[in-house]
């Protein structure tokens, strides 16, 4: 769903590429965690990411270069791009037109092997709009026709496939969600899903592609139910409902998070008790649903399925009994989830580690938040 004021991502008024060193620590881990062996923790801030509670470096993507890409919140709480490189190298950015107030700004999204990574801004009237950042830096940005100019109304970029097309959202004048797909020529083509509501905040919301161009996401009916969706390249629909999903409301249902290349989906859904659990939907529309083993069972706990790779293996995250982050991997047969902690992670409520985004060599990025709620990136590597 939208982003609030308070939880948007990235950066300001100007194109400003910073070249600078990361502040690096390395962890060896010291147990397997399932098929990755042994890993390493590195962890990183970037320079300029603010130290205070809720503010700090949120690490988003990594593509099978091992680079990153995220946002940071400065100690003005204004949000700023950056992209890490496989050497630790970080060059921050900010979109031409992105606001300068508080919470404005640009948040870096999501990379693919090129370089190429997408985004949103926010502009001084909190108007949100799309881009995309070359791998050399150039920025192009971008409106969906029929976007809203109102506050927090406008385009969200969502995710990129290695073509270089995106595909997102947008919110309309009357807060109506609608999917879009983006062509690396700049194209663009919308759709909603037939059985998307028509009210506010209600709609059709793509978040994944993949390299042949289907789409995935979620829509939410007129009773704001969520549901999940397949969008084939030829614009063939297909909708779908994880077993077990409630149906009584705003915020249950089923909710789409990523999308592989065998178009194999992973994400999550919320039971009529609001408990979150795991689900990995086949391309032939089997699901298979799963918890994270000491996921809490309370509301607004449990497991959220949030990246899968190329052969299945899923990364994520859950919830404990005192709303605590724990990382997870699942393996790609499914019998094993195992859970992991970056170093330095707090303890206490809605600290500890949270889990973006896996690439295909099974490295796996991140933020964790530390005992003073301040944000920093990962990158858990085999």
């Amino acid at each position: 769903m939208i982003l609030s004021k308070l939880n948007r991502g990235a950066a300001a008024l100007c194109l400003c590429l910073l070249f600078a060193a990361a502040m690096v620590a390395q962890e060896p881990g010291a147990k397997a965690i399932g098929d990755l062996g042994k890993p390493t923790f590195i962890t990183f801030d970037v320079p300029g990411a603010g130290t205070g509670d809720g503010q700090g470096t949120l690490a988003v993507s990594v593509n099978a270069k091992a680079a990153i890409s995220g946002f940071y919140t400065d100690p003005n709480n204004l949000y700023h791009g950056f992209v890490r490189a496989a050497n630790g190298a970080i060059t921050t950015f900010d979109v031409p037109g992105a606001g300068t107030g508080t919470y404005q700004g640009t948040f870096g999204g999501w990379i693919n092997l090129e370089g190429t990574i997408a985004g949103t801004y926010y502009d001084a009237c909190d108007m949100s709009h799309g881009f995309v950042r070359a791998a050399d830096g150039t920025l192009t940005t971008f409106d969906v026709p029929g976007a809203g100019t109102g506050d927090t109304q406008g385009t969200y970029a969502a995710d990129l496939n290695a073509e270089g097309a995106i595909a997102g959202y947008y919110l309309d004048g009357n807060n109506l969600y609608h999917g879009y797909v983006r062509a690396r020529s700049g194209a663009i083509a919308t759709f909603d899903i037939p059985g998307a509501g028509t009210g506010a905040y209600q709609g059709t919301i793509a978040s994944s592609i993949n390299a042949a161009g289907t789409i995935a996401g979620t829509y939410y009916d007129a009773s704001n139910v969520g549901h999940g969706f397949v969008r084939a390249k030829d614009g063939t629909i297909s909708t779908f409902d994880a077993p077990g999903a409630g149906t009584g409301g705003i915020n249950e249902g089923t909710s789409e998070k990523s999308l592989n290349a065998e178009g194999t989906i992973a994400g999550f859904y919320s039971d009529a008790n609001n408990l979150w659990h795991g689900f990995v939907r086949a391309a032939d529309g089997t699901i298979a649903t799963f918890d994270a083993p000491g996921a809490g069972t309370g509301a607004y706990q449990g497991t959220v399925a949030w990246s899968i790779d190329v052969g299945g293996t899923i990364a994520g995250l859950y919830l404990d009994a005192n709303y605590f982050y724990h990382g997870f991997l699942r393996d790609s047969s499914g019998l094993a989830i195992t859970s992991f902690e970056v170093p330095g992670a707090g303890t206490g409520t809605y600290q500890g580690t949270f889990v973006r985004s896996i690439d295909n060599s099974r490295a796996i990025t991140g933020y964790y938040y530390d005992a003073n709620t301040v944000s920093h990136g990962f990158l858990l590597t085999p």
